[in-house]
């Protein structure tokens, strides 16, 4: 019997190794044939792909602004792609893939299974720019996948959203995953035994949205009291508007306020050398993969009582959750942790069990592979 064929549609090349890896896995050892479609893949990128298994394909498709009339050519090469390969489901994440990805699958009448990752800037409604957009998105949205198979979401409050605002009926099927979970055998527990030398630890774009500026402002803060607190950032400089500067970050780097890692690939060992991991995002997150990498390395967290955010922590067990764009709020919760350093092995033990229980990645690919069998 031949094999069906599954085409995973990702905006990034490099998120289909890093976030969806072992989902494609998991795809392939249960006897599917796995089709990737990204723009702007690398030599790595397309070896690392090929050698599990899978079909990577390239298709054009601007990254950033949403505009279906400008990106028609994406619909129509993602429809090729998918008629050409005999696609028997499409397999969509984050924004564009979905809105576009679901267009083209419904031209060629392909089942389509969209994968809610978050709704980022555009749903944030603090700017004017952004409710413009959310609405803009809303309607895309509505459009593309209302026949979709399967909306999936990362949070009940994203599915409460768009039944709110009418992007989707009470009558569409839906599915709830924890994030992209977490490979427990690649991020291994290590227990943590803090000294007076307390270190924190955010990973994150590098953009005023994930709470890098606030971090930077609660280090100004808190170096001043506590000298031998360190302050660690991992992360790439970015291009967007809302970018941090490059050379706000190297000053505070060379002022011994912050230590600027830059981007990173070895993220367990990073987890491992700092205590406590502090993501103060307010982006409208789905679960975000750094806040699980690091409840399965065993590091206590402090992230927003936001969407998205508030599913990695059970407050005072394995973290904290504070108010989101509360600088006073971010500086008390990291001083915690300063002045009781003991508290930080009990959560990141907490941290690991809340990873295991929850956020395993092989229930949650197993889940996302039995809803593709049910569709098929």
């Amino acid at each position: 019997m031949q094999k069906k064929r599954v085409l995973i549609i990702a905006s990034f090349a490099g998120s289909l190794i890093r976030f969806r890896g072992d989902f494609i896995s998991s795809l392939i050892s249960n006897n599917f044939e796995v089709f990737t479609a990204s723009p702007s893949y690398t030599t790595n990128d397309l070896e690392i792909l090929r050698e599990k298994g899978a079909h990577p394909i390239e298709f054009k498709l601007q990254r950033t602004g949403l505009n279906p009339f400008k990106d028609f050519k994406s619909i129509l090469e993602l429809k090729s792609i998918m008629k050409n390969n005999k696609i028997d489901l499409v397999f969509p994440y984050t924004v564009k893939p979905v809105i576009y990805g679901s267009f083209a699958a419904n031209m060629v009448k392909v089942p389509v299974i969209s994968l809610i990752t978050g709704l980022g800037f555009a749903f944030t409604g603090l700017t004017f720019k952004a409710r413009i957009l959310q609405r803009f998105n809303e309607t895309l949205y509505k459009l593309s996948i209302r026949k979709n198979k399967y909306i999936v979401f990362q949070n009940k409050d994203d599915h409460q959203l768009f039944l709110d605002r009418n992007v989707i009926s009470k009558k569409q099927p839906v599915a709830f995953v924890s994030g992209s979970g977490v490979n427990l055998n690649e991020f291994r527990f290590k227990e943590k035994n803090p000294t007076d030398q307390v270190s924190f630890l955010l990973i994150a774009r590098l953009i005023k949205e994930k709470g890098i500026a606030l971090y930077m402002e609660a280090a100004k803060v808190l170096k001043v009291r506590y000298p031998k607190a360190e302050f660690h950032v991992i992360g790439a400089i970015e291009t967007s508007p809302s970018a941090i500067s490059e050379d706000e970050l190297h000053r505070l780097h060379e002022k011994s306020i912050i230590v600027f890692h830059g981007k990173q690939m070895n993220i367990e060992e990073h987890l491992h050398k700092r205590d406590i991991f502090v993501l103060p995002s307010y982006y409208r997150e789905g679960i975000p993969r750094t806040t699980l990498e690091a409840n399965a390395c065993g590091n206590p967290i402090i992230t927003t009582d936001s969407v998205g955010c508030r599913e990695s922590v059970k407050d005072g067990v394995n973290g904290l959750l504070i108010e989101p764009q509360n600088l006073d709020a971010l500086v008390t919760a990291m001083e915690f942790f300063i002045t009781n350093p003991e508290k930080i092995r009990e959560m990141g033990i907490n941290s690991r069990k809340y990873a295991e229980d929850r956020f395993d990645a092989n229930i949650i690919n197993k889940n996302l592979t039995d809803l593709i069998a049910s569709v098929l």
